[in-house]
């Protein structure tokens, strides 16, 4: 690299400074995405413009975008659309969706608050399911992303849930979370950020206001989630303690005769419905079965009671 007025880089100078490959810095320029080099003689010369733009680049790869999607927004980049509201929206999105602040914690003091007993396996599933996450040249460390998720799982250990069955109900919780969270996502483009995502990329004034909404609505679907949770769960607590005293009247408010009664079924035969006849038709078809199994058994009933009389 040389100093003059602005910087230059050979192609090795470049991928030192900003982190790539040579092969990858030839493969971009192949690609489009990095403007041409000035050429000197036998050599390309870059420029601080090169660096910035591997840089930007090397972060929305970071942030999930493709190469392809990246282009386009380069080229808008060039051609004198402002990116500025495209980015302040892509960090907007990328950004916390919590106002938890991740912790770190030791691997003795973990096997501590799990009782003491040294367990490598759950350790691991902990790793795989991201509730621990390891950190670099410390073995015996872990960040924890979520404070209040391990806060969770150390009460239920401690009221005698084993290991194993925590971690397999985080990983059905979290496919009917990401469930939701996906359909509140459609819910939201459909009505709201359809109208800032007809262009590609959008034009920085549309991009800007869907960050500004962005910001807005982030908090809508965490409260939606618990305001329907603290509903399921006192009715459904209430349902079960009154299954299990074996009360004869219900417990609090319940449906008035002849008023649909909520039937709590398991999640894997939900989506066998589901699989036959289509989300629209669940409630449809679980009626129709509890009515052919009613009639069913009247007509047994009827004919065991005819034969007894006979």
């Amino acid at each position: 690299m040389t100093s003059r007025s602005a910087a230059e880089y050979r192609i090795e100078d470049l991928a030192h400074a900003s982190g790539a490959t040579v092969r990858t810095i030839r493969a971009y320029q192949d690609r489009g995405l990095l403007p041409t080099p000035e050429r000197r003689g036998r050599a390309n010369v870059y420029g601080d413009t090169h660096l910035a733009r591997l840089r930007q680049i090397a972060d929305l790869l970071d942030r999930g975008y493709t190469l392809a999607s990246i282009k386009e927004l380069l080229e808008a980049w060039d051609a004198g659309r402002g990116l500025g509201g495209v980015l302040g929206l892509v960090a907007e999105v990328h950004g916390p969706w919590t106002d938890e602040q991740a912790d770190r914690i030791t691997r003795d003091e973990l096997h501590r608050r799990f009782g003491g007993a040294q367990d490598d396996q759950a350790v691991a599933e902990a790793v795989e399911l991201g509730v621990l996450e390891p950190i670099p040249g410390r073995p015996d460390e872990f960040l924890v992303p979520s404070p209040q998720e391990l806060a969770v799982a150390v009460e239920l250990h401690g009221a005698g849930v084993p290991l194993t069955a925590i971690s397999g109900h985080l990983r059905e919780l979290r496919g009917q979370v990401e469930h939701i969270a996906s359909r509140f996502l459609e819910f939201t483009t459909e009505h709201v950020f359809a109208r800032y995502l007809g262009h590609r990329p959008p034009t920085d004034a549309d991009a800007a206001e869907a960050a500004e909404l962005v910001r807005r609505l982030r908090p809508l679907a965490q409260q939606t989630v618990d305001a329907e949770l603290a509903r399921a769960m006192r009715m459904f607590a209430t349902r079960h303690l009154q299954h299990h005293l074996g009360a004869d009247a219900p417990i609090g408010s319940s449906p008035a005769v002849g008023e649909p009664r909520p039937v709590l079924l398991p999640p894997d035969t939900i989506g066998a419905v589901q699989q036959l006849v289509g989300p629209q038709n669940v409630a449809a078809f679980v009626a129709a079965a509890t009515e052919r199994e009613v009639q069913a058994r009247t007509l047994d009933a009827l004919a065991t009671s005819h034969l007894k009389s006979r």
